[in-house]
Parts: structure tokens; C-alpha cells; sequence
């Protein structure tokens, strides 16, 4: 079974394209230019669920159309419409800086001066030019590499600078 340490969200699938199949996923991750998959994994009724692809291809920075095996109907894509989209942390395994920061979903975040951990980030919002972690208290936390002190990908934990203040807030 796949467990949820074990993924990092991509994004998310949209409506069909077409009649065969195919289908529109949005992705906020870079993960298709790193690394070279042939399944991407769904969350289908609370489970992960790998899903194998036929075909892929871009339609913008964002948008793939994608075409998975034994989805060869309009209505059984419609069943996927909306299904968050994940990867296998394991797959996209490299070097520190090719990481996005939905890659971190899942780490805690330690505060540096105090060693306390803050919390555990449940997603990242990056609909503005300041990307922030949502932590899964509700807390929102910049997303800035000079706030970075270290990451411990084994322990799944990022060290930061936080400003002064920022947790009381």
C-alpha cells in the first residue's frame, strides 16, 4: 500500500478532453521535465491508485492532456475529474535544488533559534509570487529558500529562520 510520506501532490486532473479518454491535468509541479514516468498516482475514494499512462503531452506550463490505460471513454474519465494527482518521492529522488515546493507536503517544519517543531505542512499555496506553507494547523508560513536552514529528507523535516514574531501572529 502507498502511504502519504511516500508522495508529493503534482496537481490535479480536469475535465475529459475529447471522447477517447483523454484528459486535462493541471500540474504545479515541474516533476515531468526531471524525471521520466510511466504512472502518475490518483487518489480514487481516499486510496492512491497508480494509474499508467499511454500518452502525455503539453499544452501549456501547467496543462497536460494526458491519456491513461483502460480509460477509453468520456465517462470513465469524468469518474477521474477532480482526482488529485501525486508522485512517488522515491521517482523524483535528485538534487536538493530541483525540488519544487510541493515536494515538501508532508515534512515538519522546525524553527531554528528554538529546535521546537511548528507543525506538519499540509499543502503549499502558490497562487501568488509568495509561495506559502499551509500547515495543517492553519498557519500560513513563507516559502523562501533564505529561510532555509537545512532539510533532512530521511526525517522528512526543514529547518528555517523564521522571522520574529510570525508564529504569534
Amino acid at each position: 500500500m502507498i502511504r502519504e510520506e511516500d508522495v508529493f501532490r503534482i496537481g490535479r486532473l480536469g475535465k475529459p478532453h475529447g471522447v477517447k479518454g483523454e484528459m486535462t491535468m493541471q500540474v504545479d509541479d515541474d516533476v515531468f521535465d526531471r524525471v521520466d514516468s510511466d504512472f502518475v498516482l490518483l487518489r480514487v475514494d481516499g486510496l492512491l491508485v497508480p494509474f499508467y499512462m499511454e500518452e502525455y503531452r503539453f499544452r501549456s506550463d501547467t496543462a497536460v492532456l494526458v491519456k491513461f490505460e483502460d480509460v477509453d471513454t468520456v465517462e470513465r474519465a469524468r469518474e477521474l475529474t477532480n482526482c488529485e494527482v501525486f508522485f512517488l518521492r522515491s521517482l523524483a529522488d535528485g538534487e536538493e535544488e530541483d525540488y519544487t515546493w510541493s515536494f515538501f507536503v508532508g515534512f515538519d517544519v522546525i524553527e531554528a533559534e528554538s529546535g521546537k517543531t511548528v507543525g506538519r505542512i499540509a499543502a503549499v499555496d502558490d497562487s501568488t509570487s509568495n509561495v506559502l506553507f499551509e500547515m495543517e494547523d492553519g498557519t500560513l508560513i513563507p516559502a523562501a529558500e533564505e529561510l532555509v536552514s537545512s532539510i533532512d529528507h530521511d526525517a522528512r523535516r526543514i529547518t528555517m529562520q523564521l522571522p520574529a514574531g510570525l508564529l504569534s501572529l
